[in-house]
């Protein structure tokens, strides 16, 4: 296993990647390489000055960086040579089995759009989050973000790709869907959340529950959760305020301490032909050290592949 990683990707980019890389090595097994994407220079000293003289860090020469303030597109075209942009040549080309960047997060979009190509039938990739569940598990929920206006039919693909990344990497026999509303009942909601239902509901690939309220987001009554982009990522920040808001104030709760980021380590882009994370900007050295955690149980559960199965079978 290949594990790209861009080592300029986030605030505190290059030292917490590297810090972070060296805390997941211990986790690496003796074939899984990182594949380190950055300046070599910059690198090679940063991993000196820690004392790193293993072999299971390969360092892949950028000598650009893409800063998050950057247009996407533009920035793609115009840099490369950089790491965002190696990170997906190597994608593209086998030679890494997956990209995680908390870098610009557009330039992980339209990267993903335009090298690895979304799976032939899926209208739009989502961008999925873990969102904790009082029983301790997580739920996956998707869109949260990348596509803020929807039609239906796009949600009842992401129930699709969330069942089956559910299955792939939990080991979910049949995930439980639901479709957050404004209430439980049928007619309940917006035209797209009515339209979006009628869909679930005669989908015969998924386990649809029906509706989920904002009370039951955290209450294990779905293994899925499908939303459209602008509500998902409301959602989503709103939790992670919450374990902000806690910490500032000194008090600890182990179920809010789930709502923080760094647990997770990023998203998964899902619906592309390949396997990307984007990780939070203001990644530490612990939120990195678990995005490669959640790179390697994407790369061992084969989700892709199983996604585009379920795919050509329509």
């Amino acid at each position: 296993m290949n594990i790209a990683i861009d080592v300029m990707g986030g605030d505190y980019a290059p030292e917490a990647v590297v810090d972070g890389i060296l805390l997941a090595i211990s986790n690496l097994a003796p074939e899984e390489t990182i594949l380190a994407v950055g300046p070599a220079d910059t690198i090679n000293t940063l991993l000196t000055e820690r004392g790193y003289t293993g072999s299971q860090i390969r360092v892949i020469h950028a000598e650009e960086v893409i800063e998050m303030g950057e247009h996407p597109t533009r920035a793609l075209s115009q840099k490369p040579n950089s790491s965002i942009g190696i990170g997906f040549a190597l994608l593209k080309e086998g030679k890494a089995d997956i990209f995680a960047s908390a870098g610009n997060t557009g330039a992980m979009m339209v990267g993903s759009l335009f090298s690895v190509k979304t799976i032939e039938g899926i209208q739009r990739p989502a961008i999925a989050g873990f969102i904790p569940q009082t029983d301790g598990s997580h739920a996956v929920m998707l869109d949260i973000g990348a596509n803020a206006d929807c039609k239906p039919e796009m949600l009842d693909q992401w129930a699709v790709l969330g069942s089956v990344y559910a299955s792939a990497t939990r080991g979910i026999d049949r995930p439980r869907v639901g479709l957050l509303n404004i209430g439980e009942e049928e007619q309940k909601g917006s035209i797209l959340t009515q339209a979006t239902h009628a869909l679930l509901k005669a989908n015969d690939k998924l386990n649809f529950v029906g509706n989920l309220e904002g009370k039951d987001v955290f209450r294990g009554k779905a293994d899925v959760i499908v939303t459209d982009g602008f509500t998902g990522n409301i959602v989503l920040k709103m939790g992670e305020s919450i374990y902000n808001i806690m910490k500032e104030q000194g008090m600890v709760n182990e179920f809010v301490d789930r709502t923080n980021y760094e647990n997770y380590g990023g998203s998964p882009i899902i619906g592309i032909n390949g396997n990307v994370i984007i990780a939070h900007g203001a990644s530490s050295p612990t939120a990195i050290m678990n995005m490669i955690k959640l790179c390697q149980n994407i790369v061992k559960s084969n989700v892709c592949q199983k996604i585009k199965a379920a795919f050509e079978n329509n």
